[in-house]
């Protein structure tokens, strides 16, 4: 019946949170098409509004995709409020980029309005309407959830078993957010030995054989299992016996390692399994990361392919008819190996030559980086200033060996260097620009330029990679892109 119920109110929130993403839709439309003309800040009004109507099966698509896979509708309880604004903003960029992926790839403004540009400000004002409704709306649930259990209402009544330290932080946590309605019925002892001290804020009110026979006799909501030691062989049991009374129960696992991984609960087929996930796994984020790549690479790989031709033939005269391409074999995604292409920049035999440099090395560690190296050609070292030599590399991100943000993809060798904490830098897909690039590049010894891949790992979002991306911008345009 809890279920049920919490069902019942995730799906009434989802309704709600669409119902105000059409109302931003439309809203939208009217200040664009309405005020923002007789406010002077854009002359034109739209086209009307039945031929912008079709997008909006396509953008509620789009929002209920996103809001249905979120976390937005679980209990709000124990949900930190930043977490939420967080996700709703995160689920707000994430629709945004999807729309406008979609209205490029369809070509819905030929389609629509016949070779006219659906309007920028309108896309940009929907989602920030939608963004300000559904962060009001969870502030108001909040709001109304916390005045109702203030007054004694929608309390659960939690049994915590255990009496060590595991029990004692859950029982904690719980006293320090009054605002989670939760209220603690009392303690479950391990055996019916155990005792707990004077002046202890918790009854203790029966023993782990006696779990069933306590939930009977009184009104429990939620049984939570705080063992310090793994799981007792009777467990198993008395799950079961909560399952048939419809109790739900959590077990905490602090008798597992302690890790910053995040850790989620699934099913492979019928068996549960305990999943640690070290990088970003929103599949839906990485879809729309994986987008973004293929368009803007496709696009600056069509912009960029005169420049790319006069800069091979310039390569050409320059090299006496020598190659124009550098290829070399770097590591991807855990390791994957695959075929990186650059514009040649150092003279034919520069490989061999690298043993009489090696003292010139400014950089720790596995890494190889000489800023002034000698082996590079004037040419050479006019592309490497403006980053032009990695221009071939947006081959590489469309065909999915690189991403466009990402830690920067090393050698075999280096990686064959790499210290057991060092090799995380390869659990994500590597990117032609990265924290480092944009943070100090050659400045940074090795261990802090992996610190800022693992920060990157750790934090990424849609929102970040943009912000890189805008902030790789100066850095070549100034020529500060020498490596």
């Amino acid at each position: 019946m809890l279920k049920e119920r919490a069902q019942i109110v995730a799906g009434s929130l989802l309704a709600v949170d669409l119902f105000l993403v059409t109302l931003a839709f439309l809203l939208a439309f009217w200040l664009r098409s309405q005020a923002f003309p007789s406010w002077g800040l854009s002359p034109t009004h739209l086209y009307p509004l039945e031929q912008y109507l079709p997008l909006l099966p396509i953008t509620l698509v789009i929002w209920w995709v996103l809001l249905y896979r979120s976390k937005l509708y679980r209990s709000q309880r124990t949900v930190p409020l930043q977490e939420e604004a967080r996700d709703i903003l995160r689920i707000t960029i994430s629709a945004a980029v999807l729309l406008i992926l979609i209205i490029y790839a369809l070509r819905l403004d030929d389609r629509l309005l016949g070779g006219d540009k659906i309007s920028r400000a309108w896309i940009l004002l929907q989602f920030v309407l939608a963004a300000f409704f559904l962060l009001s709306r969870m502030m108001t649930v909040r709001i109304l959830a916390r005045y109702v259990r203030e007054r004694g209402y929608n309390y659960r009544t939690v049994l915590i078993v255990g009496t060590g330290a595991t029990a004692a932080r859950i029982a904690e946590s719980v006293e320090q957010h009054g605002y989670w309605g939760i209220r603690i019925l009392g303690l479950v002892a391990e055996d019916r030995q155990t005792t707990l001290p004077d002046g202890s804020p918790y009854p203790l009110i029966g023993a782990l054989d006696e779990l069933p026979e306590l939930v009977e006799e009184n009104v429990v909501d939620e049984v939570i299992f705080g063992l310090d030691q793994p799981h007792p062989p009777q467990l198993e049991g008395l799950l079961l016996a909560l399952e048939e009374q419809g109790v739900r129960s959590r077990v905490a696992l602090s008798f597992l390692p302690h890790t910053k991984a995040k850790a989620e609960v699934g099913a492979l087929d019928d068996l549960p399994l305990l999943t640690y996930d070290y990088t970003p796994a929103s599949e839906l984020q990485l879809l729309a990361k994986r987008a973004m790549d293929v368009f803007i690479s496709s696009m600056l790989l069509a912009v960029a392919l005169p420049a790319m031709l006069l800069i091979a033939a310039l390569l050409k005269l320059a090299g006496g008819g020598g190659r124009v391409l550098f290829t070399q074999t770097r590591c991807g995604l855990n390791g994957r190996r695959f075929t990186l292409y650059k514009f040649r920049t150092m003279v034919e035999d520069a490989e061999n030559q690298r043993h009489e440099i090696a003292h010139l090395n400014e950089m720790s560690g596995p890494v190889f980086k000489v800023r002034r190296d000698p082996r590079v050609t004037p040419v050479g070292r006019w592309l490497r200033q403006f980053s032009l030599d990695e221009l071939p590399q947006l081959w590489n991100v469309l065909r999915g060996d690189m991403s466009l943000v990402g830690p920067r993809p090393p050698v075999p060798q280096e990686v064959s260097q790499y210290q057991r904490w060092q090799r995380r830098r390869l659990s994500m897909r590597p990117g032609l620009t990265c924290l480092w690039q944009v943070q100090g590049r050659n400045e940074l010894d090795f261990d802090r330029w992996v610190e800022l891949d693992l920060e990157y790992i750790d934090s990424w979002s849609p929102l970040l990679d943009i912000k890189i991306l805008l902030k790789t911008i100066p850095v070549v345009l100034s020529g500060k892109g020498a490596h």
